[in-house]
């Protein structure tokens, strides 16, 4: 596999840096610290009063645009940028040429034993991401990683060992719910009893292509895990969230490379049908998204309640309202549309309460294990869809 070209790289980051899936990308700014980054944001001082005034912060693995998403989020909420580490010269310019204060480290084992840093981002390629979440928490670091955060069962095995042994925290950023504001805001209708109880979840995870600016390893399984496990993280942590599951199985899933036969070992296509212990999921996530669309991907959540149900178009309406974070909410009182434009995205802010203070607000383990869990499963028993 080439991990040399550096073209592919550059056009692959320039277009996931403001397609990055529900992570909002800030321009150039002249540091790297919270008051360096507006993004209108509501910010809750009161939860800091009594606690550490930051939380150092390393990064390692730049291979996907998401880890802009990524380091923004601990930023704007009071995390330190020290160092950052990345084989490829390429991306790491454009990532010092953003964060312009930030440390050079010259391998990974620096920034693991430097002892002051307490929590290490990553977005480095998926097959390395759960290896490195290893080594994170046994040199005593939380860690925070791009989905899918890990690949294949084997390696969740191993990651829930090391975790169990060493309680570090091990999150990953499943951004189409966390760093999305109209799902946000969606949970909290939810969780407020505006539709009801809930008894399923659709969700739809298109995405656009751009064949000429992807890395080799896009194309191959083996380094992705196929697009169930990648792709469809998203909409497995979803699920369980909004329905409150903690218990659930696949009843069928299937995925297929119908469009792209140059690249044998890709996955174009992929669908999955739930059930948990408190109702039922679809999934859909496909690289289908066709150039006349402004927007990356026309990602949508259906959460249907006995009450009513909420929909939420997340990059576009296609009706034509600009922008993203739509949110339509039908119950036995209203048909009601929200603009979740200034909604408040809570997850930097909660997972820097939890490395200071050891806690589960951002989100618990178990949950971010199920979720992943639930994707590979789904992964592994998939059928193969085939098309005349």
């Amino acid at each position: 596999m080439d991990h040399q070209n550096k073209n592919k790289r550059r056009d692959f980051l320039k277009n996931t840096l403001t397609a990055a899936t529900g992570i909002t990308v800030f321009p150039l700014h002249q540091g790297i610290n919270s008051s360096m980054i507006n993004d209108n944001e509501v910010s809750l001082p009161y939860l800091h009063r009594h606690l550490a005034p930051e939380v150092r912060f390393g990064v390692i693995g730049l291979n996907h645009g998401h880890i802009y998403g990524q380091t923004n989020a601990i930023i704007r909420n009071g995390g330190k940028l020290v160092s950052v580490y990345a084989k490829e010269e390429d991306l790491l310019d454009q990532f010092v040429q953003r964060y312009p204060g930030v440390n050079q480290a010259r391998s990974e084992e620096e920034i693991l034993e430097d002892s002051t840093i307490q929590l290490i981002l990553s977005a480095g390629i998926p097959i390395d991401r759960a290896p490195l979440g290893i080594k994170v928490m046994q040199h005593d670091k939380d860690y925070m990683v791009d989905k899918p955060g890990i690949i294949t069962l084997q390696q969740l095995e191993e990651v829930r060992k090391v975790q169990a042994q060493t309680r570090k925290i091990y999150s990953i950023m499943y951004s189409e719910r966390l760093e999305n504001r109209a799902t946000v805001k969606a949970g909290e209708l939810v969780q407020s009893g505006a539709i009801g109880k809930v008894v399923q979840t659709i969700g739809l995870g298109p995405h656009r292509i751009r064949l000429s600016t992807r890395p080799s390893w896009f194309y191959e399984k083996k380094y992705f895990g196929g697009i169930i496990c990648d792709i469809g993280s998203h909409q497995f942590d979803q699920f369980l969230y909004f329905t409150g599951f903690t218990s659930a199985k696949i009843i069928s899933s299937q995925t297929g490379n119908v469009h792209y036969p140059q690249y044998p070992e890709f996955e174009d296509f992929g669908d999955v049908t739930l059930q948990g212990n408190k109702g039922a999921g679809y999934i859909r996530v496909d690289w289908f998204t066709p150039d006349g669309l402004d927007s990356w991907g026309d990602g949508r959540l259906t959460v249907l309640g006995t009450e009513g149900y909420i929909e939420i178009r997340k990059n576009v309406d296609i009706g034509g309202r600009a922008g993203g974070n739509h949110l339509f909410l039908v119950n036995n009182k209203d048909t009601i549309y929200i603009n979740c434009e200034e909604i408040e995205l809570p997850y930097g802010r909660q997972l820097i309460y939890d490395v200071v203070n050891r806690t589960e607000t951002a989100m618990s383990q178990e949950h971010c294990f199920l979720a992943t869990e639930l994707a590979l499963r789904a992964q592994a028993q998939a059928t193969n869809l085939k098309l005349d």
